[in-house]
Order: structure tokens, then sequence, then C-alpha cells
């Protein structure tokens, strides 16, 4: 398992460039940086990558999805951005040297529609489906975040997610789980883990106010050993 910290705890802005980041965290001994690619694009990537590398840290990827690039969307134009977004955010993950991209993929934030909300999980699977051979050739995982319930209407509990995840039965999707949707979903966080097993391609440790861990009411003792029951390696 690699230790890693978010370029954005240090960030005021997305477009912000982090490479003078990378030797702060090398310097804490973090073994990895997160990127948000909502600031980074293909045109970044192999001066980040050298930045990341004369640092000595890996890098992973996280991004989101807007409204105008919704996968969930009743309009085939949004859900055509909205593989076109994806594409070249896998892209520029490959650029960076890095394999993984996790995020907020599966709707926006802050889309509700419950009357339309199986209808909307459906477009969803299929439009994240068609990514396959755009993973593949770039040799990049997609990982699939749930959110909590005040966050979005479709993919909410790690039970939800893996039904997604199970349903594209891909090696390239998988799930990323953060303990700070967790904490309000799920009736236990390391069961959550347990059941989710070798799905989990990305981690993110945060109270439960969103702070570091060890300042709030998570177990992480439970969860760590959760984590090492189901042999996650990654970040």
């Amino acid at each position: 398992m690699k230790f890693g910290i978010h370029a954005g705890l240090w960030m005021d802005r997305w477009t912000q460039d982090p490479a003078p980041l990378f030797d702060r965290a090398a310097a804490l001994g973090f073994d990895a940086v997160e990127l948000s690619l909502l600031g980074i694009g293909p045109e970044q990537a192999a001066r980040l990558r050298q930045a990341a590398a004369d640092a000595g840290v890996a890098l992973s990827c996280s991004t989101g999805l807007g409204p105008e690039a919704d996968p969930a969307s009743a309009d085939p134009e949004v859900r055509h951005h909205a593989r076109e977004t994806l594409a070249r955010a896998i892209e520029t993950v490959a650029a960076l040297g890095s394999s993984r991209l996790a995020g907020v993929v599966a709707a926006p934030w802050g889309q509700f529609d419950p009357a339309h909300k199986s209808d909307r999980a459906k477009r969803s699977g299929e439009t994240l489906g068609q990514m396959q051979a755009h993973l593949a050739q770039h040799g990049v995982t997609l990982g699939i975040e749930a959110l909590n319930r005040f966050e979005t209407d479709i993919l909410s509990t790690t039970r939800q997610a893996c039904e997604v995840v199970d349903a594209v039965d891909n090696p390239g999707f998988k799930l990323m789980l953060d303990t700070f949707h967790m904490n309000m979903e799920e009736r236990s966080i390391p069961d959550a883990i347990r059941m989710a097993g070798d799905r989990i391609v990305h981690f993110q440790a945060n109270e439960n106010h969103r702070g570091h861990p060890g300042t709030g009411h998570i177990d992480w003792t439970a969860v760590m050993r959760a984590l090492a029951q189901v042999n996650y390696a990654g970040p």
C-alpha cells in the first residue's frame, strides 16, 4: 500500500501548478500525490511527470464530470461530451505515467432527479462501459466513486458501486472508496471494504468531518485491517 496526499490540500484553485508541491509531499514522507484533472490536461503531463519523478513520488489522478458532460443525461450530445471528457482524462493519466483515474464519473455532483433515477443509472453504466477500449489502449483503470446521498442520488453505497462495476464486467473498471462518504452511508466501513474486495483501485482516507485521520471518530485500525484483509495495494 502506498500512502499519498491530495495536492489540493495546498491549492486554492485547480488551475494552480502542483509541481512545486511534489517535493513538499516527498519531504513529509508520502509515496504518492493525487492530482485533480479539473485543472490539468495532456499538454502539462510531460512536465508534471518529470517533476514527480525528480521528487520521487508516484502520481494518482482523480476527476469529476460537470452537467455539460453528464454520462447519465437523456441527451445523446451530453453523453457524447462525457465520453470525450473521459477520453481526454484517460489520455492525461497515461501521459502522467499513472494507471489510475478515479472520482465522480457516474453522474455530476449535485444532480438529483429521483423520478428518473433508474433510467439515469442505466444510461450512466452504458456510457462508462463505452470507455472500455480507450481504458485498455492506455493501460488505465477507472475507479467509480460512490458519493453520499446529499451529493448524488445515483450511486451512494459501496454495494451500489459494486453492482455497477460487476455489470460492466471489465478489468478496467473498479471502484474508489472515500471514508467521508462511507461514514454517512455504510453501517460498517470495514464490512463495506471487505465486500468491495479486489474491486477497490483507489482509497481516500478522510475523517468524518473531512479532516485528516486521527482527528475524528473513524476507527482507522479497523479500516486498515480490512484493507489488509482484501490485499489492497493501491494508494
